[in-house]
């Protein structure tokens, strides 16, 4: 009897002991799936916190304007130095920074033509465009390609219309002397003219060391107007000519001149960089000569915008009895 109750009390043992066992067994895997879990959500957390940020959304480029179409008031005019005078009267009309001295760029072919015509030369006389032509400051292109020939005459009306850099070295490598003359002479005629603030020391306005002031510039213009060629050359619309075996047609700088809104007597256009856009005109606005003088304006067509606005400025300021100074 004692053994069968020692028998059955070990095997109550021994079945707790199993059950014990079991019951650990199926806490085991529940608690691993909880710390799997865990290190699962951890690992999310990590790549979470690794993943880039979402990049922010750029608002667009905002640029500057790069055409003008002339709208607004004169206390828009955007050009650094302006001069507007009344040509037949000396009368100022409008200034801004007119006393300033800047580089002029190609405004300087003016004085370039007048120089070139005061010695009287023959216009048809032929002259090819040599080595010593090309534009080694800037590196400008040209279509006038080394040993092209062309007249005096057509040299002269390039330079002028459609301001070509090696036409306009040619005319002044032709002159009596040679270049270095020729810019002497330009020097010599901007103290005749009393241009105080005036010097050259190129014939193509490619050097910023050509300098001049918008006030200077309209006693420049005045005398410009007074040769026929230059009036006629500077406002041509375009012209066509033979450059070796081939036509080409050019076309003038300034696209007021095949503007019917305005009646131009004389232009010319520059651009390099130290001086920015300029323009320069004689023009008949509120059926007065006036001359304009745009220097370092920006933008495309800024100078040309200016140029509109001063002469609607002009044509509704009839009662205005006192120039403006900006």
């Amino acid at each position: 009897m004692k053994s069968t109750l020692r028998t059955l009390l070990v095997c109550c043992v021994v079945v707790g002991a199993m059950i014990g066992a079991s019951a650990s067994v199926g806490a085991n895997p529940a608690k691993k799936d909880v710390s799997a879990s865990k290190k699962e959500t951890g690992k999310k957390t990590v790549r979470k916190a690794k993943k880039p940020a979402a990049k922010p959304v750029r608002s667009p480029v905002r640029r500057a304007a790069v055409s003008d179409d002339g709208s607004g008031s004169i206390n828009d005019i955007r050009s650094s130095a302006v001069a507007v005078f009344d040509q037949s009267t000396g009368d100022v009309i409008f200034e801004k920074n007119a006393g300033a001295v800047v580089p002029i760029a190609s405004i300087t072919k003016l004085m370039t033509a007048m120089v070139a015509l005061d010695v009287h030369p023959n216009l048809d006389e032929t002259l090819t465009i040599s080595a010593a032509d090309l534009d080694t400051l800037k590196g400008t292109h040209s279509r006038l390609a080394v040993g092209t020939q062309m007249s005096r005459e057509e040299m002269l009306r390039l330079a002028l219309m459609s301001s070509e850099n090696r036409a306009t070295a040619a005319l002044s490598r032709y002159y009596p002397g040679g270049r270095q003359a020729f810019v002497g002479a330009m020097n010599a005629k901007a103290r005749m003219l009393g241009l105080s603030d005036t010097r050259f020391a190129d014939p193509t306005g490619l050097s910023p060391a050509n300098v001049s002031s918008a006030r200077d510039l309209v006693k420049l213009v005045n005398a410009a107007h007074q040769y026929p060629l230059i009036r006629e050359f500077s406002t041509s619309e375009e012209y066509q000519v033979a450059v070796r075996g081939q036509t080409q047609m050019f076309r003038n700088s300034n696209v007021l001149v095949r503007n019917e809104q305005w009646e131009i007597g004389l232009s010319k256009t520059g651009f390099i960089r130290e001086a920015g856009k300029c323009l320069v005109m004689q023009a008949w606005v509120n059926d007065r000569p006036t001359v304009i003088v745009l220097l370092n304006s920006w933008g495309r067509l800024t100078r040309i915008g200016d140029a509109n606005r001063i002469k609607r400025w002009v044509e509704t300021m009839a009662s205005s009895s006192s120039p403006l100074r900006g």
